[in-house]
């Protein structure tokens, strides 16, 4: 059924494609990426070979303008496994509708809390065995949402998701996702980007996070602060006398010509840490060869797992 559907999705969206431009505001952009690596996992002392998908997707979404200050956007995206054994293979992604104009973005649907928003692009071996999400809690992206984010003001901008208590990985517990950045999580309109982020029982907890990220000519640095604490349990059962945990993640990159070197270390308290280097080819512009390896030491196991990729990514 869910492969009947995304077909006809995607037949719809490459169909009204070819006659949005005639429209305003963009009405329909088909969108994704293939991110696919061959890759040596040695996993509790067991090697094993694998050919993987790394959070490929594919998308649509648009906008219509309403008025002269009012205008609908929304978005529909799907996670493609490549490597899954069942054909059907989609998984929701973010999934949104909403208004935004001089009041800013308001949208409700699924979508990503504003504390993985916050992130930004510190994160260099994101969607990869390195990510940070491995170690780190609030990578969320949450079935039941509404999120408003504030125009920018002077590179400011705040914004704040609220995560309904109907949603099954709310564990029966309404919660609040904040955030305050400043700059171009790109990089390409400002050298720096900055935020704060607080994390009010999201997914049974409360965490805080603080993120920077500059670049000086070739070179990207970044960093990440984060303290988090279980509040409640998966049935919604309250955690008492909790301990805070902090961690801490460091990332650089180096671009020479075509090629972007990577490094990344972070640290949770009580959990482990991980170090990745690796890095990327540009083919062409949205088209990449890359590599790494990644060193996980988790205290709950005697032995690090390693992990070794060379792979292929393509957006469109």
């Amino acid at each position: 059924m869910m492969n009947v559907f995304c077909k006809t999705l995607l037949a719809s969206a490459l169909a009204t494609a070819t006659l949005a431009s005639a429209q305003a505001a963009e009405p329909l952009t088909v969108y994704g990426k293939l991110n696919v690596t061959a890759q040596s996992n040695d996993v509790d002392d067991d090697a094993t070979t694998t050919i993987q998908s790394n959070a490929s997707r594919f998308g649509v979404k648009g906008g219509f303008e309403l008025s002269s200050s009012l205008e609908a956007f929304y978005t529909v995206e799907y996670e493609v496994d490549t490597g899954d054994d069942v054909k059907e293979n989609f998984k929701a992604r973010n999934q949104f509708v909403g208004l935004k104009g001089n009041f800013g973005a308001f949208s409700v649907g699924r979508n990503d809390t504003m504390l993985k928003v916050s992130q930004g692009k510190v994160d260099q071996f994101n969607d990869l065995s390195g990510d940070l999400k491995n170690l780190f809690k609030g990578e969320n992206r949450i079935e039941q949402t509404a999120t408003y984010v504030t125009p920018s003001f002077s590179g400011f901008k705040m914004g704040v998701t609220y995560a309904a208590e109907g949603a099954s990985s709310q564990y029966a517990q309404d919660g609040f996702s904040i955030a305050a950045m400043y700059g171009d999580a790109k990089l390409k309109k400002s050298p720096i980007f900055a935020s704060v982020a607080y994390d009010s029982d999201v997914k049974g907890y409360e965490v805080v996070r603080a993120t920077v990220q500059g670049k000086v000519a070739g070179l990207v640095l970044g960093g990440m602060y984060q303290q988090q604490e279980e509040t409640y349990k998966k049935d919604g059962s309250p955690v008492t006398g909790a301990d805070s945990k902090t961690g801490y993640l460091f990332s650089a990159a180096y671009t020479i010509d075509a090629v972007v070197l990577k490094a990344q270390f972070q640290d949770m308290e009580d959990k482990g840490d991980s170090w990745s280097v690796g890095g990327d080819y540009k083919l062409g512009k949205p088209t990449k060869l890359f590599a790494f390896y990644t060193n996980t030491s988790m205290e709950s196991k005697d032995t690090d797992d390693k992990y070794f990729g060379i792979g292929l990514e393509h957006k469109f």
